[in-house]
């Protein structure tokens, strides 16, 4: 591009801007040839169309500026030299990029603004180059018209016209408008001018606002909740930018009289074991001298997330269905882990409530002999269960109960499983049941089945008729398919729990069907349909609202209750009766030891005005009750820890009585302040007994199962049944189960007994006890007993004089104050020594002289004396006790430093005697020692004659 500085010159002397020498031909001449060079105008559009940013130099023309020569291609004839625009201080200016092409360029000499001026019209014309570099003889376009419009830029912020804004409020009401905040915008264009939304900045404040700049309440105000609202607000424009500075708004509550519940408490606190207790016994409705017509009042429990849906008994299910009166044969199949109840302890519990939950990769095996393998035409399945909908387009059978086959095949003999939000029951018959085409499916549609939340299900089978109770409402199935019995065959079947087993059609056997979802206290009971009685029993809260003293609700008050009594409908047309109603509405908790927690409370009303359907809107009671955590026992077992009974007593009929004085008791931690209140002494712990119940007491056996050919623990059935508890038994020990009193289970656990047939390789047997309450929520120490045998023929004088050291609870001498004094006294009077030595002698060859004379005595009676042993439960073996008295302890006072010493005097003396008191004495003590094999701590007749022991004084 050629500068545009060298072809102005032609272009000034075109314009009369040259030199006026020259002869006045010569000019002539000129203007002839150049009006033969330069015949054509320059040619440019009839208008223009420009668009300029603020704060920008660049136009933007439509259509492009351009001139056109039709001299072109002549040079200087044919070219475009400048383009002139008409006007005064206008801020632009048009530059010539090519002269060739006559291309140009608007730009803006100055910074423009479009506050100042939004748009420019002026008039535009080009020039060629005319004749030549000196000629003047240029051409000059028509004029055309150029209109530029100023594109804004957001450069203002919108500003509020207040500072401040204040408005007055009355409480209770809804208001469309409180006040209108305004804001303005100082750009030039609509879309950054113009203010276009507002905002609220303040969180968590009742209020809104409209694009308009109104703001009104979102919720009715109290006075009494808040007197006064301080709230930011913001303004943005339609670029979206925000004010500069936020404005505030202040909004005061005026109070007004405000109908409404009046004088209740937020928190209620329950004390376990309190009874009922009164939840609003000040509550009163204001009405602000309004006439009404008629109210219902609706107080609502909410209790889903407490438990199964509300705080029912956390016994086991055993337990319960006793409480409830059930028939026996009963079959936990979600029982408590334990060494007799192992399935179910690799499954995911839920909570101490023994709630089973299945996360779909899991299931349990019930061992064979748990439940019959064929059930009757009558049976009953019951239990708890919360699920949700199935995951996944195509939902999977979800089982909860499955029989199969446990190889080789794939045949489900009965199921119960979730499908869709189904609930299904599969029942197959076999062949020697039935041959015909009988009903084999059994579904129901119900919307509890996927609502997560508990519900109690009882499936009565009463064949072909099958009936579905959920939380005690009863269902039929909507569907009902048949099918043909199962074809009878030797393979074993596979019940199973939260998966079905799938044994055939699948290289290894393994798991199915997956259930997703929580369950607790499946049973089955085969033979037997539950009754609607027991059926409500089970599935009853121990919770819920109550009315003090339905008696003085006065006249003209409905009300009822829901089956659970969550929910508490109440109507009068009396405000009084409805106030004096509701201050009798409590609440009650049967448990002894309830679920700690809290439970929503609300009240909600409704008023009807005369001649309208609802006048006043009464804002709902939103309460709850806390119910406090219950006092912890101490459940303590105690009694005899450590005995020994003869061979003999373990052969015989009754046996050994294991635990003949365990008692159980039952404590409790209260804390007492010191008496004088000035002292910082820190408050003292006293222990107080208190009474509850038992669920099961588990005796097991510790050092190995029980041998069924020669051992067994016994209990006589009548001893359960009388005192409603029940009991089961096994080579792991004894399980004593029921809701009983302490002393009931005390009482039990007393004629537990312990028979061994063949004692003679049994040294000792060691047991262990514990009991608990609610299903192991609270259990007792761990007792723990050993029982020694007493073998009559394998004691020797080794083991005599070893026995006697191993026994020192049992031969404690109370006199050793008193020998630590005589020997202090007899280093001062030796003769005094001397005294008591000769009469200890003397009362030892009386005392051994009478023992030879009752051994012949004993020798004629040990067969009476054996069998007497064997019928005494509560009485103490005194052949196991005197065998290590030493018969002149009481009158002698050695220390024990001196036993050694005295018990070879005493042999010797003892020797003497016997050599003294002739060869038929002699033969006949040999003869005894013979015939029991004791030595001389055996079975004497006469110490025994002399020795009858107190159990309770001995120290355990």
């Amino acid at each position: 591009m050629l500068s545009g500085r060298l072809y102005w010159v032609p272009l000034l002397l075109a314009l009369g801007v040259g030199s006026g020498s020259g002869g006045g031909g010569d000019s002539r001449q000129r203007r002839l040839l150049a009006a033969k060079v330069n015949k054509h105008k320059p040619w440019i559009e009839t208008s223009y169309h420009g668009v300029i940013t603020e704060n920008n130099d660049t136009v933007i023309l439509d259509p492009p500026l351009v001139a056109l020569d039709k001299d072109a291609p002549v040079p200087f004839a044919g070219e475009i030299c400048a383009f002139k625009i008409h006007g005064q201080e206008l801020p632009f200016e048009a530059v010539v990029l090519n002269k060739t092409s006559g291309e140009g360029w608007l730009r803006a000499k100055s910074p423009i603004d479009c506050e100042l001026q939004k748009e420019y019209t002026f008039i535009i014309q080009a020039y060629d180059c005319g004749a030549g570099p000196r000629e003047t003889a240029w051409k000059k376009s028509h004029k055309a018209v150029v209109h530029i419009q100023v594109k804004d830029v957001n450069e203002f912020a919108p500003t509020f016209k207040e500072p401040a804004y204040k408005a007055v409020v009355t409480e209770g009401k809804i208001y469309d408008s409180i006040l209108q905040v305004e804001a303005v915008d100082e750009d030039c264009s609509p879309q950054y001018s113009q203010i276009c939304n507002y905002e609220i900045v303040t969180t968590d404040v009742p209020f809104a606002i409209d694009r308009n700049g109104n703001i009104r309440n979102t919720e009715k105000l109290s006075y009494d909740k808040q007197h006064q609202y301080e709230i930011l607000v913001t303004a943005y424009d339609c670029g979206q930018k925000p004010a500069a500075q936020d404005t505030l708004v202040q909004v005061d509550v005026k109070p007004v009289c405000k109908p409404g519940w009046q004088d209740w408490t937020k928190r209620i606190e329950y004390q376990p074991g309190s009874g009922s207790m009164a939840l609003f016994p000040s509550i009163h409705l204001e009405m602000c001298d309004g006439a009404v017509s008629s109210l219902q009042i609706v107080a609502e429990l909410q209790t889903n997330y407490i438990g199964k849906g509300c705080d029912r008994e956390t016994y086991s299910e055993k337990s319960l269905q006793k409480l409830c009166g059930a028939s026996s044969g009963i079959i936990d199949l979600l029982p408590s882990p334990s060494a007799a109840t192992n399935w179910t302890a690799g499954l995911l519990v839920d909570s101490s409530e023994m709630i089973f939950k299945f996360d779909g990769r899991q299931g349990a095996k019930i061992p064979d002999g748990i439940v019959p393998k064929n059930l009757t035409d009558q049976f009953t399945i019951t239990m708890w269960m919360k699920h949700g909908p199935s995951p996944g387009v195509r939902a999977e059978k979800e089982t909860i109960l499955c029989n199969s086959d446990k190889t080789e095949m794939n045949r489900h003999h009965y199921a119960l499983y979730v499908h869709n939000c189904r609930l299904v029951f599969l029942l197959r018959k076999d062949f020697d049941q039935a041959d015909t085409f009988r009903p084999a499916e059994f579904h129901w549609k119900l919307d509890q089945i996927c609502d997560k939340e508990w519900h109690y299900y009882v499936i009565n089978v009463e064949f072909p008729v099958v009936t579905l109770y959920m939380d005690g409402a009863t269902y039929e199935p909507y569907l009902v398919t048949n099918d043909w019995p199962i074809h009878p065959s030797h393979i074993a079947m596979q019940l199973t729990v939260g998966a079905c087993w799938q044994g055939g059609e699948v290289t290894k056997p393994r798991f199915a069907q997956f259930f997703h979802g929580s369950l607790a206290s499946l049973t089955i009971r085969p033979g037997k349909m539950e009754s609607q009685k027991v059926i409500s029993c089970l599935q009853a809260c121990k919770e819920g609202l109550d009315i003090n003293s339905l008696e003085s609700l006065g006249q003209g008050i409905k009300y009822h209750f829901n089956p659970s009594q969550s929910i508490l409908v109440m109507e009068g047309d009396d405000i009084g009766n409805i106030n004096r109603a509701l201050q009798k509405v409590s609440y009650i908790n049967s448990r002894q030891f309830p679920t700690a927690g809290v439970r929503r409370l609300k009240v909600s009303s409704k008023v009807q005005c005369f001649g309208e359907d609802v006048c006043i809107s009464i804002p709902e009671v939103d309460a709850y009750v806390m119910v406090l955590q219950a006092i912890e026992p101490r459940i303590t077992l105690r009694g005899t820890d450590h005995f020994w009974r003869p061979a003999a007593q373990f052969e015989s009929a009754r046996g050994v009585t294991l635990f003949p004085d365990i008692k159980i008791v039952s404590t409790f931690a209260k804390t007492e302040a010191p008496g004088d209140v000035k002292t910082t002494a820190p408050k003292s712990e006293v222990l107080e007994e208190m009474l509850h119940n038992l669920d099961f007491c588990d005796i097991l056996v510790i050092g190995g199962d029980l041998d069924p050919r020669q051992e067994c623990l016994e209990l006589n059935h009548s001893e359960l049944h009388q005192r409603h508890l029940d009991a089961t038994n096994s080579t792991a020990g004894y399980s004593i189960y029921g809701v009983g009193s302490m002393s009931r289970y005390e009482q039990v656990l007393h004629h537990i007994r312990y028979r061994n047939w063949r004692p003679a390789s049994l040294e000792a047997r060691h047991f262990r006890i514990k009991c608990s309450e609610l299903n192991g929520r609270y259990t007792s120490n761990e007792f723990n007993l050993e029982v020694s045998v007493l073998h009559e023929d394998r004691v020797s004088d080794k083991e005599h004089v070893n026995h006697l050291i191993v026994q020192p609870p049992f031969l404690q001498s109370v006199h050793h104050p008193e020998s630590r004094s005589s020997i202090r006294r007899s280093s001062v009077v030796p003769s005094i020594a001397t005294v008591v030595i000769i009469i200890s002698v003397c009362m030892l060859v009386f005392v051994v002289a009478m023992g030879v004379y009752r051994v012949r005595i004993a020798h004629q009676h040990f067969i009476q004396e054996t069998e007497a042993a064997k019928e005494s439960e509560m009485d103490w073996d005194d052949s196991a006790l005197t065998i290590t008295v030493n018969p002149m302890e009481k009158h002698e006072g050695p220390g024990h430093g001196e036993d050694e010493t005295e018990g070879e005097e005493e042999e010797e003396a003892e020797e003497d005697m016997s050599s003294s008191s002739g060869s038929d004495d002699s033969e006949e003590e040999e003869e005894e020692d013979e015939g029991t094999g004791r030595g001389r701590h055996g079975q004497n007749g006469a110490r025994q004659a002399q020795l009858e022991w107190d159990d309770s004084t001995l120290p355990y």
